[in-house]
């Protein structure tokens, strides 16, 4: 007897991780808005905690989104004192973001988030399987301790 097509797809891994993605994304966004934060602002704050001072264009490259989105989000952070927007000298068309002590402050909310949110969706794990599912996790990512994303 053959696997009825949906428990096909439920068990696909594209769609499990689609699931599990969709369900934590929605539970990070509810428990950072009190910051005045959204899910991609986070990600900005990452971006700019990881890998300094960037362009708002190069931001918006490495971060998969649109130049117009990138501007909102930037507008956003510096309304809330988290970044700062400056014109680059040697080309004045382009703004340079950095990091502020409160977007530093922000994005430990964030990590702090996260860890709590993590621990629960681990909860029924060992430690073993913790940590194959970080490994995993950052292979397929490019994220995490052992890879640098984009090399």
């Amino acid at each position: 007897m053959t696997e009825h097509p949906s428990a096909a797809l439920t068990s696909a891994l594209s769609f499990q991780i689609g699931v599990l993605g969709a369900t934590v994304t929605d539970l990070f966004a509810t428990r950072i808005a009190p910051l005045g934060l959204k899910p991609k602002h986070a990600g900005l704050l990452a971006l700019l905690a990881r890998e300094g001072a960037r362009s708002q264009a190069e931001a918006a490259e490495t971060m998969g989104v649109a130049p117009s989105l990138l501007v909102r989000l930037a507008d956003q952070l510096q309304d809330l004192g988290a970044i700062t927007r400056e014109r680059d000298p040697g080309d004045r068309r382009r703004q340079e973001l950095a990091l502020t002590a409160e977007g530093t402050a922000l994005l430990e909310s964030c990590d702090q988030v996260a860890e709590r949110i993590d621990a629960t969706l681990t909860s029924d794990l060992g430690p073993a399987e913790v940590a194959a599912l970080r490994h995993a996790l950052s292979v397929m990512t490019g994220f995490g301790p052992s890879s640098q994303r984009g090399e």
